[in-house]
């Protein structure tokens, strides 16, 4: 997969096949898009196109809002997108005057004058240019007059639910990992550095890793303690992970993510790390006592290696 930073850069002279949206997450409603896709892009001896935006049009748009909390970092959805056959990528940078384009203007003057359009693929809820007045009935409208041809994906549906971005943060904030797993194709992950916390786990038996995430728009899982795999320095690890506030020490306030990996004790601080979401094991909770907390996590640890090996 090539990458070209904005519309402008890019220099194929191939008809191209293209779709257009954030796919955050590159859940499988967005995978069957991009299947159809390359499908397309093969059939006119062309090139699959994906044009996508950075930073995310909310930031942009609602900068005193709290933004978007994503389900991918640009970076995150490169590595997903490399996996799908997908030709070229581009990110083209997202500004308050691209967003005022008229819907016509972004289909003849960039997709069709810029990028050689021939096919264009959208999802069944997609629209575009300024105030989202871009719908399909207006793309089939313009699609005999620039030469261009429109295909338009139904929703993919797991579990008779059509899958999208919200629904799986949906998932995510409820912490129903299963079904967020069920939504993606694969297990949602989060990334960070170790960083110096606490360290009331190594007093307690149960070491852990304090993790800082690299993106402060990644969404994180609902508080509670979660079976994982952890990525570090190339090598695997089973493990568990807490999110919450620490409430038996009375720290409530600011949310943590610690990690603690089975069978493993080494100082790793500054280390990068990738955890993987497997299954949720519990809701945090307060503890009468340091000895009850130290009871629970034994009992944790049993459920995650059951969970991890089954």
């Amino acid at each position: 997969m090539k990458v070209f930073n904005g519309i402008e850069s890019y220099d194929s002279p191939v008809p191209t096949a293209i779709t257009t949206g954030t796919f955050d997450g590159v859940h499988k409603g967005h995978r069957k898009i991009l299947d159809q896709l390359i499908s397309e892009a093969r059939s006119i001896n062309g090139k699959s196109v994906l044009v996508t935006f950075s930073p995310h049009p909310r930031l942009v748009l609602f900068p005193d809002s709290k933004g978007p909390l994503l389900l991918t970092t640009m970076e995150e959805r490169m590595h997903l997108l490399e996996d799908t056959g997908l030709d070229h990528l581009i990110v083209h940078p997202f500004s308050r005057d691209f967003s005022r384009i008229p819907a016509l203007n972004y289909i003849r003057d960039y997709l069709v004058g810029k990028l050689n359009m021939q096919r264009l693929v959208i999802g069944y809820d997609h629209q575009f240019g300024r105030n989202r007045e871009g719908s399909i009935d207006e793309l089939r409208e313009m699609a005999p007059l620039y030469s261009f041809e429109v295909t338009e994906i139904p929703a993919q549906d797991v579990d008779e639910v059509s899958v999208s971005s919200t629904k799986v943060r949906k998932a995510l904030a409820a912490g129903d990992i299963q079904l967020v797993s069920k939504y993606l194709g694969y297990e949602y992950f989060v990334q960070g550095t170790v960083v110096k916390g606490h360290q009331r786990g190594r007093q307690l038996g149960f070491p852990t890793a304090n993790l800082k995430l690299n993106s402060e728009w990644k969404l994180i899982p609902k508080r509670g303690v979660y079976a994982v795999r952890v990525e570090m320095e190339g090598q695997s690890y089973d493990g568990m992970l807490n999110i919450g506030v620490n409430p038996t020490f009375g720290t409530e306030g600011r949310e943590t993510l610690e990690a603690h990996l089975l069978n493993f004790d080494s100082d790793i601080y500054g280390a990068e790390m990738v955890v993987t979401f497997i299954d949720r094991l519990r809701d945090e909770a307060k503890f009468e006592s340091a000895d009850e907390l130290v009871q629970q996590i034994e009992r944790d640890k049993q459920q995650a290696i059951l969970r991890l090996t089954s």
